[in-house]
């Protein structure tokens, strides 16, 4: 890990910004290969990242996992994170203080890794990060927002309550793969309106 990112990591785990640090086991910070052409961003740890640390150990963690595999990612070649860096409690939706919070992390992590395109992982962090409301519109399709490619997609945590979404966060992931195959190669993607 760079010392830049081993010292956002270390601000993660100590920060006391909002009432989550009252409430956590374990603060969040991302985690993969910092030279990775992608970021995923999901919205808040649950109760298995809390006690381990790490974001996506949980049953949406084993879902994305799958998802990556099945569009040929593998999981240690990506950088994994969240937009909030402690569990709410009882998994509710993080509230705006505690994204604003959380959100010059974020930033650090997305400025050193420099990533070809961010997949946004559900509402809260397409809210969070492009100020989207309904992720249904550009779900599947890549968006541009400041010169930075972001791909949109549902949650992984989707799936636990709407089984059908299992496959169509596969597919989304696998365009992301061919997006990501083209925008190595110098070529174009087909960006959404």
């Amino acid at each position: 890990m760079s010392s830049k990112l081993g010292d956002v990591k270390n601000r993660v785990v100590s920060c006391v910004n909002c009432n989550l640090s009252k409430t956590r086991t374990n603060a969040v910070p991302g985690i993969g290969n910092e030279k990775s052409d992608i970021i995923f961003v999901g919205e808040a740890p649950g109760r298995n990242e809390d006690m381990q640390g790490k974001p996506f150990v949980g049953t949406a963690g084993q879902i994305l996992s799958e998802a990556l595999e099945y569009a040929g990612f593998a999981r240690d070649q990506v950088y994994i994170t969240n937009v909030v860096k402690c569990r709410p409690p009882n998994n509710r939706q993080p509230i705006t203080e505690e994204r604003t919070a959380c959100r010059p992390y974020l930033s650090e992590e997305l400025e050193i890794i420099k990533p070809k395109i961010i997949c946004i992982l559900g509402n809260t962090a397409y809210s969070s990060l492009l100020d989207g409301r309904e992720i249904t519109k550009n779900r599947g399709k890549i968006v541009k927002n400041n010169g930075q490619l972001y791909f949109v997609t549902v949650h992984p945590a989707a799936i636990i309550y709407n089984p059908g979404l299992r496959q169509v966060l596969k597919d989304d992931f696998v365009l992301l793969a061919q997006a990501l195959d083209k925008l190595r190669k110098g070529l174009d993607v087909e960006i959404s309106q």
